[in-house]
């Protein structure tokens, strides 16, 4: 078997679906399997799965074991030569496993010792911002503080204040990278087998960049592969709040304890950076949540050939929905920036493809734009404004 994707679930059926769908998709080319561990979900994400997706493999645990646990558990279970791991609130175009496999040869072509390690993708939010995360060096308490004060901003490609978020590659530039993020990893199952997998003493959020750092220590290069896009619906798995920066904090102590704990002097320093961290992330959530209570569009554009549809979404958005034609994108786009309101705009998986609904909201980023997704035979529209968010599900009746 060629790949097996461990999606790790908590408490997110909708967008489980969403993912699921597009996952589907994009393996029906290609020997493979998909493993879902459940970390006791108390919405009906196991019922929905049960119901829609019976020929995937479900691990239900009676508790939440965490991220890396619950990972482990899965790859325990995987049969394929490579495995991917992905997080649930993230959708996938058609030809993302196609591609980055593809890659993946390409390399262990060239390299007769096989020293690759991970392989990411570029990650972008519901809105079409790309997510710097995708690309990250090692948070040494030098790059921290670089990553805390915002200094990597100031001159973005120095190899002095950019390391954080990998600056010296373009997000349209495939190449070596440190660290990863845990929402999309391909390796070879080997050889996260061999390292042990994540690390089990990391709850989450320093799981990723642990594992990064254990493989690119065994001589293997990590790699950002550019040439595919997926939404990452990252406020979704990730809500932040003081429990949030309480136990990332935990999280990164432990990973400088575990590589750097020969360093005293840079030991304290680093307490001493995150302690500043807090600080600043206290009076920036104050700015997201303005965010949050930003106006709901005042009308809605969608992507769609069924009329029946319309009608539906007309009858719980108060008639404030028309058709959009994507063929004649540009053009539309163009006139809609010279208006006052935004609208929203809907796209329908059963009339377009995945991809194309990425690569439509990487082409209209940073136009004031918010999107929601239809998926295919699905119920509900589902999506997210920001990466700082909750997103929001609308269910069609």
């Amino acid at each position: 078997m060629q790949l097996s994707v461990i999606i790790l679930n908590y408490n997110v059926r909708y967008f489980l679906e969403l993912c699921l769908l597009s996952v589907q998709n994009a393996l029906l080319e290609i020997d493979s399997e998909i493993i879902v561990v459940d970390n006791n979900s108390q919405d009906d994400s196991c019922a929905m799965l049960k119901e829609l997706f019976p020929q995937i493999k479900l691990i239900q645990n009676e508790e939440n074991i965490g991220f890396s646990k619950g990972n482990n558990l899965g790859v325990a279970h995987a049969k394929g030569d490579y495995i991917c791991i992905l997080n649930p609130d993230t959708v996938v175009a058609e030809d993302t496993f196609s591609k980055i496999l593809a890659f993946a040869r390409s390399l262990n072509t060239l390299d007769s010792i096989d020293s690759t390690g991970i392989i990411g993708c570029k990650l972008i939010d519901g809105a079409g911002q790309f997510l710097p995360e995708s690309k990250r060096g090692v948070p040494t308490p030098w790059v921290a503080f670089t990553k805390i004060m915002g200094l990597y901003k100031i001159v973005p490609k120095s190899k002095l204040l950019g390391r954080y978020y990998a600056e010296h590659l373009d997000e349209n530039q495939t190449g070596k990278v440190d660290v990863l993020v845990g929402a999309f990893m391909l390796m070879k199952r080997k050889l996260y087998v061999e390292v042990g997998g994540f690390d089990e003493n990391c709850f989450m959020y320093s799981d990723d960049i642990d594992l990064s750092y254990v493989i690119a220590k065994k001589g293997k290069s990590n790699y950002y592969f550019h040439e595919t896009s997926i939404i990452h619906y990252k406020g979704e798995s990730t809500l932040k709040d003081g429990t949030y920066m309480k136990r990332f904090q935990q999280a990164m102590y432990y990973f400088y304890k575990k590589h750097f704990s020969a360093n005293i002097f840079g030991s304290v320093i680093f307490n001493l950076f995150m302690k500043i961290g807090i600080l600043l992330f206290s009076f920036s959530k104050k700015n997201k949540e303005q965010l949050k209570n930003k106006a709901k569009p005042k009308s809605f554009l969608l992507y769609s050939y069924s009329s029946e549809l319309l009608d539906k979404l007309n009858s719980i958005l108060q008639n404030k929905v028309t058709f959009y034609d994507l063929k004649k994108e540009k053009a539309v786009i163009s006139s809609l920036i010279n208006t006052e309101e935004r609208p929203e705009i809907i796209l329908d998986t059963n009339f377009i493809s995945f991809k194309e609904s990425i690569e439509f909201l990487e082409s209209a980023r940073n136009k004031g734009f918010t999107f929601k997704i239809i998926p295919k035979n699905a119920n509900f529209l589902i999506g997210s404004n920001n990466s700082n968010e909750r997103g929001e599900v609308i269910k069609i009746p």
